[in-house]
């Protein structure tokens, strides 16, 4: 029979009880998380958030709670009352924080069954994620997801405390906001009291919180919740978490100071690590020049170098060819490890390559006394001696090469420099290296569309010498953007924005918006600008990304209590779902029946 809990209070955590406690009347309350018959005293393992506590019942000395404890099975919810007692010293568990005390029970109440769990409530288990998710919260008794949603915890506090300090006030801006071009698609919500007429989930508060920096709230932040509806993979969600954050009458080295102090908060108060200040700065120019991308995992070497120069005119003609066409060559030397790669390794390797647009893969092997490659015999001798110097070439090395456009190289060898990174094991996965990307461009050109975008966000600042250069040499413009990196991740980004009209309209003219256009999606902001806009910047971190480098965790679905899977379902709650014809009519919607058929079968 379930019991109520009347007048019982717990007194303590099941994982909280000490030596201290010992002689002590204590009430617990938690799930079983085993039960145990030794000789006919019963152990049952009793847990909670904090932890386990071993709870003794003893037919001699209390018959009636033994005979209770016969029937409790895994996972019932029990509160017990006994006195906390010293383990004998052969018994002791040095692996809990409870292992050198039990409870000795004098009374038990059942509060609640439990029907059989689909998997252990256990640190490792290999489980579908789809059930897991399933089963969530089930998922989440396990100590490692509960970890890692109390690391999140400590992490949003030391954002919050830390900024709280620095004068920063804490203000709120709408979910339910309007349409802007920001890059990804917006999640789109009907309005029934406006006919035809939608919302859209914002993807970022960017311009209501530069409104707030002309309303005079020079320091403003928010842990944010944020929408957009992309393609998902392990690091995305199409809803995550920010903690966003933007300042009047600053400077670039303004911003990253601020962040820099929250960020070694974050790390103290999250993990016990002490970083140094400053953090590493490294432009995007030599970021992509040696590591082929804008988000460098710095803990290892394995830079790229741009050897176009020495094949220019050589008489092979694929690197030729690349050269001529406007494209780039450039070599990875993996040093000494060349001969613990087979020729399947290399294959492999090649192949993936192929995956991401690349011909193929170029090598060479260095040996004792020759180099050994497919593709040595195309090259002069005079090549040959000037690779080997440029890139050092010694016995037992391995260089791999990417010819094509700068695009496909660095993307093809910065992917082959992470995966060699761990395939050699040269990553040391307990450190944390943090990097500041600065002067960014602040356009990039889009070849399909064959139109100059911008790089972050239509609101970056280009650098005061770069103004004059915004329609002539728009190419060279550089912003006053700033990325920040963790171990190869991005983990946030922002800029110093544009606080003047003119140098707005003519940032939206370039990238094709008439003015038109930008009155239609900007016209609130705008019209702000005209009323004595101060210079302001700001920058926004994933908070979901932190947690899930900080944890060590592979997905981001494993630091977020309630989670969609990569086709944006949540399988626990059956999200997303059809809804009553009566809310259909009540918005004004018509649904596709064609539409829904052809989408079913395509997927």
């Amino acid at each position: 029979m379930l019991d109520l809990i009347g007048n019982w209070k717990r007194t303590k955590y099941c994982g909280n009880v000490g030596i201290d406690d010992v002689g002590n009347e204590v009430i617990l309350m938690g799930w079983v998380q085993s039960n145990r018959d030794h000789g006919g005293v019963i152990f049952i393992d009793l847990r909670d958030r904090e932890g386990i506590c071993q709870v003794v019942f003893n037919p001699e000395h209390n018959t009636e709670t033994h005979k209770t404890a016969e029937s409790v099975k895994d996972e019932w919810v029990i509160a017990v009352k006994g006195k906390v007692s010293n383990r004998t010293p052969e018994t002791v568990n040095p692996n809990i924080k409870t292992g050198a005390i039990e409870i000795i029970v004098d009374e038990i109440k059942i509060l609640n069954t439990s029907s059989v769990i689909p998997f252990l409530i256990e640190d490792e288990i290999s489980v579908d994620e789809l059930l897991r998710l399933k089963y969530r919260f089930l998922d989440l008794r396990r100590n490692t997801m509960k970890d890692n949603l109390v690391l999140r915890h400590k992490i949003a506090s030391a954002s919050r405390n830390f900024l709280n300090k620095e004068g920063f006030l804490e203000i709120e801006t709408p979910y339910l906001t309007k349409s802007t071009p920001e890059g990804a698609r917006d999640f789109i919500v009907p309005s029934r009291l406006n006919p035809g007429e939608f919302y859209a989930l914002p993807q970022s508060p960017q311009i209501l919180k530069q409104t707030l920096m002309v309303s005079g709230f020079d320091k403003y932040y928010q842990v944010v919740r944020c929408f957009r509806d992309e393609d998902l993979r392990a690091d995305r969600q199409p809803e995550f978490t920010q903690i966003d954050l933007e300042m009047s009458f600053v400077d670039e080295n303004d911003v990253m100071s601020t962040v820099e102090g929250m960020i070694k908060e974050i790390f103290k108060e999250a993990k016990g690590i002490e970083l140094d200040m400053p953090f590493k700065r490294m432009s995007y120019h030599e970021s992509m020049e040696k590591y082929g991308n804008d988000r460098p995992d710095t803990r290892f070497g394995l830079e790229l170098q741009n050897i176009s120069e020495i094949f220019r005119d050589s008489e092979f003609k694929v690197f030729r060819e690349a050269v001529k066409k406007g494209g780039i060559i450039k070599a990875l030397n993996l040093k000494g490890r060349g001969n613990d790669l087979s020729r399947k390794d290399i294959d492999d390797l090649t192949d993936e390559a192929r995956t991401l647009g690349a011909k193929g893969l170029a090598w060479i092997k260095a040996q004792e006394k020759e180099l050994q490659s497919p593709i040595i015999k195309f090259f002069s001798e005079d090549e040959i001696e000037k690779l080997k110097t440029q890139l050092n070439i010694e016995h037992g090395d391995i260089v791999f090469f990417g010819a094509d456009t700068s695009y496909i190289v660095n993307m093809v060898l910065s992917n082959l420099r992470l995966k060699l990174a761990e395939k050699m094991g040269l990553v040391d996965h307990s450190s944390f290296e943090l990097l500041w990307i600065v002067d960014f461009p602040l356009f990039d050109y889009d070849a399909n569309d064959k139109r100059y975008v911008a790089l972050h966000h239509p609101f970056t600042s280009p650098k005061d010498e770069s103004i004059d250069k915004i329609e002539t040499d728009t190419v060279n413009v550089l912003s006053k953007a700033y990325d920040i990196v963790l171990n190869g991740v991005e983990i946030g980004g922002g800029s110093i924005r544009i606080h003047r009209k003119d140098i707005q309209e003519k940032v939206f003219k370039t990238i094709g918006l008439s003015d038109e256009e930008a009155n239609d999606k900007f016209d609130f902001l705008l019209n702000a600008l005209d009323f004595g806009a101060p210079p302001h910047g700001g920058i926004a971190l994933g908070l979901d990304r932190i947690v899930m480098l900080l944890t060590g965790s592979e997905s981001i679905r494993d630091v977020i209590a309630f989670p969609k899977t990569q086709k944006g379902s949540c399988p626990l709650t059956a999200a997303p779902s059809e809804i009553g014809i009566e809310q259909v009519l009540e918005l004004g919607l018509k649904i596709d029946k064609k539409t829904e058929e052809n989408k079913d079968k395509n997927d």
